[in-house]
């Protein structure tokens, strides 16, 4: 009987041993699996800690998509704009702080009412302008908490500053000026470089 019990005990030990053999396997290829696709969004420690600029892959990027990516230790967001989309920023100018871009918030090829090189992506730090707190993306059209004004754009609830999907900031909230633009090129139609104004330069 002793040795029945023992007999038991063992292939039910060697049971769980195979149990957790195979999961933590399995979870192990998980990971390999998981893993390319975070870290192709994500530049090299070298890369940030030079401040250097980031190569970005908007081939997979979908209208009304919106990507975000790191540079210089700061979130950067890359918004695919639809045609409507686009068509709400003149709406929203009598609304806005800073419609025409007055204040340095980007460089001068992205002084334009989209605030971009190409009219549909939109290229901005998402931090808003007040205390450096993160917006997050509102696509919906006038929800009761944002108000009738509100046609989509970028929401900070911390304090309640509101910009549109040109990263411009409404009047009477608390952020000061527009969301900052930071300098970025082209390299190819699907290739971006966040942290260069030219090839050259990169």
């Amino acid at each position: 009987m002793a040795d029945s019990f023992s007999i038991n005990n063992e292939m039910s030990g060697r049971r769980k041993f195979l149990v957790a053999a195979t999961s933590v396997a399995g979870g192990v290829a998980g990971v390999g699996i998981v893993a390319p696709f975070v870290l192709s969004m994500m530049p090299s420690e070298r890369a940030k800690a030079a401040g250097a600029p980031v190569e970005v892959d908007i081939s997979k990027l979908e209208p009304g998509m919106l990507l975000m990516v790191e540079w210089r230790g700061r979130v950067v967001w890359i918004l695919d704009r639809t045609p409507q989309m686009l068509a709400t920023l003149e709406k929203l100018e009598p609304q806005l702080a800073d419609p025409n871009s007055e204040k340095e918030q980007q460089p001068d090829y992205a002084k334009n009412r989209t605030r971009s090189i190409k009219s549909e992506i939109l290229v901005v730090e998402g931090i808003c302008t007040h205390l450096g707190c993160s917006p997050v993306f509102r696509k919906d059209i006038a929800p009761e908490d944002l108000g009738s004004d509100w046609l989509g754009g970028f929401f900070c609830p911390c304090h309640g500053s509101k910009f549109d999907l040109a990263g411009r900031v409404y009047k009477s909230v608390p952020a000061p000026t527009n969301l900052v633009v930071p300098p970025h090129v082209y390299l190819s139609d699907n290739v971006l470089l966040i942290g260069a104004e030219s090839k050259e330069t990169a």
